[in-house]
């Protein structure tokens, strides 16, 4: 493999704002969305003290009752946003331990009844009652914003790192009132002996980009090389974890690299883990396949001295080919959470899950 990896390359953010060192910082971005499919991002836009905010309340999030909980569980809503209890998921046939929270930022839907049902997968989020957690809301709404706000200057970055006009990838993005953007907080308990190594099991992300916050000092994030061996990302304080989602990687034609990856569960004898990863979406009508991007010969030329990777240990999202963006977002979330399939979209539901509702699912 003539561009294997043993580490994630970190990239300072701050090079983009000079003239002069902004070519390095496009190069070392080419290099990492090619050859790595990940980044570590440092010296980003999004304020330190909203993050930490939004820290300091992630303990709290996961403590409160129950029946708070409950209240807002992710079968409540046809957006697949809420709450989801610990073991909920599973992939590859085992169990992820992890307990989880899915927030978006403000959309109000746009589907209507006849429209197509992918519509539906983008609406308001269910919040947790605000007089048990005062301030939570609009502090993991303006995180949300400010990442949003990072996500699309990135993505311009990763234009021109293609060798492609910086607005080359805006046509896959509806007006801002058209959009919505995910978030998860997440915890993975620490295990009492009675677990798994499994916080989650190995898997692709569907969209363009994922920003991935470790709130927490734990190791457990591993990404997969192209030899297919596993290999850490640690937590770097005040960078954000980067990577490529299946979207990007079908519409560049394999020139980006979604990489699989996968989360271990803290040890025996350790404290919780926690993360928030930001999903940026790409519009629910896009059809990838029939985007074509022109990229120079010369960019082109790297995938090719990359090399393929052996085949990995995670398989999902494989539907771009056929279906707008949209469905194959949906088919991921009913694979992942049959109850709310059952529910909002009978079906779908009925289709994936002929025989009622399974033991095990995929978690993407």
């Amino acid at each position: 493999m003539a561009a294997n990896f043993s580490s994630v390359p970190v990239l300072d953010f701050a090079l983009v704002s000079n003239n002069a060192t902004k070519p390095e910082f496009i190069l070392q971005l080419r290099h990492a969305l090619i050859n790595v499919g990940f980044l570590y991002l440092s010296n980003h836009t999004v304020s330190q003290e909203v993050t930490n905010d939004l820290i300091d309340y992630i303990p709290r999030l996961f403590d409160l009752p129950q029946e708070a909980k409950n209240q807002i569980f992710m079968a409540n809503s046809p957006h697949f946003l809420g709450y989801s209890k610990l073991g909920a998921e599973f992939t590859k046939g085992k169990t992820d331990y992890r307990e989880q929270f899915d927030f978006a930022t403000p959309h109000e839907t746009q589907w209507k009844p006849g429209a197509p049902e992918h519509l539906r997968l983008w609406g308001p989020s269910q919040w947790p009652d605000e007089d048990l957690i005062p301030g939570f809301k609009n502090t993991m709404e303006i995180y949300l914003q400010q990442v949003q706000a990072l996500s699309y200057q990135f993505i311009s970055l990763l234009a021109e790192a293609f060798g492609l006009p910086s607005d080359a990838l805006n046509k896959f993005y509806d007006t801002d009132e058209l959009m919505q953007h995910r978030g998860k907080v997440v915890k993975y308990p620490a295990n009492d002996g009675s677990l798994t190594d499994q916080g989650v099991g190995p898997h692709y992300d569907a969209g363009f980009l994922t920003f991935l916050l470790t709130a927490s000092p734990h190791r457990g994030l591993q990404v997969q090389n192209l030899s297919g061996q596993w290999i850490d990302v640690p937590p770097i304080p005040g960078t954000f974890v980067v990577n490529i989602g299946k979207a990007l990687e079908f519409v560049t034609r394999g020139l980006a690299r979604a990489t699989s990856h996968r989360v271990l569960s803290p040890p025996v004898g350790s404290t919780p883990r926690y993360s928030v990863p930001f999903f940026q979406n790409i519009s629910l009508n896009a059809r990838l396949a029939d985007e074509v991007l022109d990229f120079p010969p010369e960019i082109l030329q790297l995938k090719q001295l990359r090399g393929d990777p052996v085949q990995t240990d995670s398989v999902n999202f494989a539907e771009f080919d056929r279906e707008p963006s949209g469905k194959v977002n949906l088919i991921g979330r009913v694979k992942s959470h049959p109850d709310v399939a059952q529910r909002h979209y009978p079906d779908l539901f009925a289709q994936y899950f002929p025989n009622g509702l399974p033991k095990q699912v995929s978690a993407y």
